[in-house]
């Protein structure tokens, strides 16, 4: 957000010098897009990682989503931050963590080491992210209308995701996986330079100390996401509740989940309050968005599957279907701008075009998925889904913006997006992950009782080709049985969302400005001191 508040002024950045003022809002767009490409791991190379490392596949899994908590950890003290440290300050301490983080996660063969520093570097990211979004909002939207900044928002996240995925595949097809590192630390490097050097050391507002901020809260709820997410990502390969190690992250879970709650009924500033939870906007959130994952569940688990065991696509034809996902992202977010932020359609004809997109995703893979689909069969339901998740997100971020400013905001902010970023997904995946071993090994012994020693004998085939086509075959029948239960539960969602009349729009949703959010905090903070002294 722009420092300058004043509408009548044009739109100034004044703690950056020496630059253009109408270069500067897009040199921060390409800070943004370099910050929310870095990170623990890349995901889109995790094949190629695992094969020049000691580190199973579930391993760089749980870094990567123990990014994405740090992340939604940060949203609870956004402003607190933005506050207490200058952004000269704030930028550079923060590219020093990342381009540090980047060196010990290429370097590392410890997994408890890659997935505390992953978890790191997600918070310092999203602080690096934030301040400088913060700074140009009112560029984006001068009203602050929060509608079409999420817009913005999910423009820049998922397209970038997208992008940081080619280039990852890319630079392991060509050379090493080691090289996206080295290209993200010389770019933050870089970056480091001009912020050093351009940035002024001031502060456009009188500073908050970072007082009063529940920082074992914050651990806890870190510690209750990453055992979910453990359990998530390790299941299959611990075999679930048989194993010593899924028991324990199940009992870490409900103790750390156990003491957040009775924390929060003694303490006066939780670091996320028990007063969400009794919003029912939030609960609506979260089930939307569980829902949904769950039903885009098989792009993380069938998709590549498919492309790579069925189909036989190399790297770099699966790189090109993340074009095909951008172009979806975009169509998605242009839709959403003009329809929902800009001609305010209401909340519920909106989640019925995205359950549309997500029905006829599921519907074409159930009709169309064969052992001779070609790469061009792809585009269309890829394009639908991707345009229907960025639809649905929007409509879920936008909706939590209708609480209170700025505390219950920020904390349905961080526990929605520790839902939507980092938790919905895996427990998605595991889900249909597990549903997939189940059938499959049933379709694999319908499929084969009838093979014996006379029909191996009979046959000119070799035995481990016969059984290669059998796995293939039970593949596909196994997916398309999952398509087909994960389609009836999209097309009742879709009934019942058609059926429920509601008239809420995306209507005073504008963001209060900075100096009323400083003056509450500043105000609320020597409350809590002359509390504590009284108490003392």
């Amino acid at each position: 957000m722009s420092h300058n508040h004043n509408p009548n002024k044009p739109f100034s950045i004044p703690q950056i010098r020496f630059i253009p003022e109408r270069l500067k809002p897009w040199l921060l767009i390409i800070f943004i897009i370099v910050f929310n490409c870095t990170g623990g791991v890349y995901l889109a190379a995790v094949s190629e990682m695992v094969g020049s490392t000691q580190l199973l596949q579930e391993d760089i899994m749980m870094a990567g989503y123990a990014s994405l908590v740090g992340m939604a950890l940060y949203f609870a003290i956004m402003f607190r931050t933005k506050w207490a440290v200058r952004p000269k300050t704030a930028l550079g301490s923060c590219i020093l963590v990342l381009i540090v983080a980047n060196l010990i996660c290429m370097h590392t063969g410890s997994v408890p080491i890659l997935v505390g520093v992953s978890l790191v570097s997600g918070f310092f990211r999203m602080w690096a992210i934030y301040e400088c979004n913060s700074t140009i909002q009112l560029w984006i939207t001068p009203k602050r209308d929060m509608s079409i900044w999420f817009c913005y928002i999910y423009l820049m996240v998922n397209g970038t995701i997208q992008l940081t995925g080619i280039a990852a595949l890319s630079f392991s097809v060509w050379a090493s996986w080691h090289y996206m590192y080295w290209f993200i630390i010389g770019t933050l490097l870089t970056i480091y330079l001009i912020v050093i050097v351009c940035y002024k050391g001031m502060s456009i507002m009188p500073r908050l100390p970072l007082y009063g901020i529940d920082w074992i809260g914050m651990l806890l709820w870190g510690t209750t996401a990453m055992s979910i997410l453990f359990i998530c990502i390790y299941g299959e390969y611990y075999d679930w509740w048989q194993s010593e190690q899924i028991i324990f992250a199940s009992i870490l879970c409900l103790v750390s989940l156990s003491l957040n709650l009775w924390r929060t009924t003694v303490l006066r500033h939780p670091y996320i309050s028990l007063v969400i939870f009794k919003i029912p906007i939030v609960r609506t959130c979260v089930a939307i968005i569980l829902i949904m994952d769950l039903l885009l569940a098989p792009s993380h688990i069938f998709e590549h599957a498919l492309m790579e065991g069925v189909l036989k696509y190399d790297q770099l034809n699966i790189s090109t279907l993340n074009w095909v996902s951008i172009i979806g992202i975009v169509i998605g977010i242009v839709f959403t701008w003009q329809t929902f932020a800009r001609c305010k359609w209401r909340y519920q004809r909106m989640l019925v075009i995205g359950f549309s997109c997500f029905s006829f995703y599921l519907a074409y893979f159930y009709f169309f998925i064969d052992y001779n689909m070609s790469k061009e069969l792809l585009y269309l339901p890829i394009i639908a889904r991707s345009a229907g998740y960025v639809i649905v997100a929007i409509l879920m971020l936008t909706a939590n913006a209708r609480l209170p400013f700025p505390y219950t905001f920020l904390h349905g902010l961080s526990f929605q997006n520790m839902f939507s970023a980092a938790l919905a997904g895996p427990i998605g995946c595991a889900i249909i992950g597990r549903g997939l071993q189940v059938i499959m090994a049933r379709n694999t012994m319908i499929l084969s009782e009838n093979i014996d020693s006379v029909t191996l004998s009979a046959s000119h085939t070799p035995i481990d080709e016969i059984y290669g086509m059998i796995h293939i075959q039970s593949l596909l029948e196994s997916m398309k049985e999952i398509y087909g239960w994960l389609l009836f539960i999209s097309i009742f969602c879709l009934i019942f969302l058609m059926m429920r009349y509601s008239s809420i729009r995306p209507i005073r949703l504008i963001e209060p400005t900075y100096q009323t959010i400083h003056k509450f905090m500043r105000n609320n903070l020597k409350r809590q001191l002359r509390f504590n002294k009284h108490n003392f």
